[in-house]
């Protein structure tokens, strides 16, 4: 039974106008690595509606679980739950859960629930709320749609609480050879390898030396540690140090 499939949606024009550096995919990669579900696509979208939208309803046709983030804080430019509604074509308000969550955050905070605030607890119908045990204000699940928000910290409470409850399979292990030499004489080898071990991910990732001579380390990924420990053996056999 292959492992479950993900992509990841990063909402938010900051992030394409290279004023905010994503931190986000990186810790989700990891994670979902962990729990044996591939991520296999990333996009980042700009804060428009209909781009939202689109992105949202093609991720989630093609793979079993899309995961963003961004987009759901107080301020207008904060769209992201109002897009994921209308992908789903579901009605959006204040849930009085969401609701309950916030006014007993701010009410243990001394802070006031304006209107502003009050737009965290809009929810689509229909949709399951994620905790978060950092600022309260939860995130959704809509189908196989996870919004989460897009401070760091904020995204990654919520993947701890939102992993728990999800099917992954069999954890991926990685292992890594390192090969002074060129690309040019890795390929072959690798190559032959890949083709004997179709179960297996294999890449080369290059470098060059201060010396100016390349190298490359070849990372082999599987579930079977047996199989990686083997293929990686059967590598190293064809380039000895």
């Amino acid at each position: 039974m292959p492992n479950p499939t993900a992509a990841m949606m990063v909402i938010g024009d900051e992030i394409l106008s290279g004023r905010t550096r994503d931190a986000n995919m990186y810790h989700l990669a990891g994670k979902l690595t962990e729990a044996g579900i591939g991520l296999r696509e990333v996009r980042v979208v700009s804060d428009d509606p209909d781009a939202i939208v689109a992105a949202v309803q093609a991720l989630s046709s093609s793979y079993d679980h899309v995961f963003t983030s961004g987009g759901i804080g107080p301020t207008h430019d904060d769209i992201t739950a109002d897009c994921i509604a209308a992908a789903f074509n579901k009605h959006i308000d204040v849930r009085d859960d969401a609701r309950s969550i916030l006014e007993a955050h701010y009410k243990n905070t001394g802070t006031e629930l304006n209107a502003a605030r009050l737009r965290m607890a809009r929810i689509p119908d229909d949709a399951v709320l994620i905790d978060n045990p950092v600022s309260s204000a939860p995130g959704f699940t809509l189908g196989n749609v996870h919004v989460m928000a897009g401070v760091p910290s904020v995204f990654q409470a919520m993947v701890e609480s939102l992993l728990p409850t999800l099917i992954g399979g069999a954890p991926l292990i990685s292992e890594t050879l390192r090969i002074d030499r060129g690309e040019g004489d890795i390929a072959g080898p690798l190559g032959a390898l890949a083709a004997e071990y179709p179960t297996l991910s294999m890449g080369s990732y290059p470098f060059q030396k201060k010396s100016g001579k390349y190298g490359s380390n070849v990372v082999v990924r599987g579930s079977d540690p047996a199989l990686v420990r083997l293929a990686i053996e059967r590598l190293a056999e064809s380039f000895p140090k």
